[in-house]
């Protein structure tokens, strides 16, 4: 939103002001992020810039700790194991997720905003009463330190997402699209693959992204469920920051933020395209 031209002084001077204001908070949460990604080139084995580093010394900097990401037999474990489970629950949230989501957009559905809560509910409970919670009945029922545990943990984690934002696309969604489709002698599956799915699909994948980067990022429910066989990418480095400090971590730190920063700008393209579909412009 642009500042009008007849806006008067103190118009102008809150205008920038707020903005000035927003400015200086991007920048306070940037800051960290921006420091780590050139530490993970260093030479040296110091979580320091180096004069070398700050005389721009090409010797200085290295790739040797990215390297040592494949060099290591725990790293490149972590790494598969991060990518397994989360995409497992990935699908397992995404399925859950929308099935409820449509379920809670029915007009007639009761006890909806009770039931919206509890699905929600690992969104505001802190996390490690969850954890707490899942690590106890997973013990009963022998799924803890089980690939299918973590699974299904992450997959709890990540439902709250793809609810809401499979529940904000159906927001728009017209009703009668199914009703014609029903009245033109289709059954409920193929109306849901051919008339529904085409029209929240950017809503259930952004939905899957959110559940698979909560999922990439777990680190407190992993401490709790997970095995030594299950260990992935945040609890490599939950260890290394225990154990023996080393700027790998800080490397992994870096493809983490490159990797989310392209997961974000995937769910902003998608947000406009779902957009573009209601009709609605910016």
């Amino acid at each position: 939103m642009s500042l009008p031209v007849h806006a008067d002084a103190l118009e102008r001077f809150t205008y920038y002001g707020v903005r000035f204001f927003c400015a200086l908070v991007l920048l306070f949460l940037i800051v960290p992020i921006l420091i780590i990604m050139p530490l993970s080139f260093n030479a040296e084995p110091f979580f320091t810039f180096t004069e070398g580093m700050l005389k721009l010394d090409a010797e200085a900097y290295s790739l040797r700790w990215y390297q040592n990401i494949w060099d290591s037999q725990e790293w490149r474990l972590s790494i598969k194991n991060s990518l397994i489970i989360g995409s497992c629950a990935t699908v397992l949230a995404m399925t859950l997720g929308t099935v409820a989501a449509l379920g809670l957009s029915q007009r007639h559905m009761p006890f909806k905003g009770a039931i919206m809560g509890l699905l929600i509910s690992p969104m505001i409970v802190p996390l490690i009463i969850s954890a707490a919670s899942m690590y106890f009945f997973f013990t009963k029922v022998n799924l803890a330190q089980t690939y299918l545990g973590v699974i299904m943990a992450h997959a709890v984690l990540g439902i709250p997402f793809v609810i809401i934002t499979v529940t904000a696309t159906l927001v728009g969604f017209d009703e009668n699209l199914t009703k014609a489709s029903a009245s033109l002698g289709a059954n409920p599956r193929y109306t849901f693959f051919k008339v529904t799915f085409p029209l929240i699909r950017p809503g259930v994948i952004s939905g899957a992204l959110f559940a698979f980067a909560t999922s990439f990022d777990e680190v407190v429910v992993v401490l709790f469920i997970a095995g030594t066989e299950q260990r992935t990418i945040p609890r490599e480095m939950w260890s290394g920051m225990r154990e023996q400090l080393s700027p790998t971590i800080l490397a992994v730190a870096t493809l983490l933020i490159v990797f989310s920063t392209l997961l974000l700008l995937t769910v902003e393209l998608l947000r406009r395209r779902s957009d573009r579909i209601r009709g609605v412009v910016e």
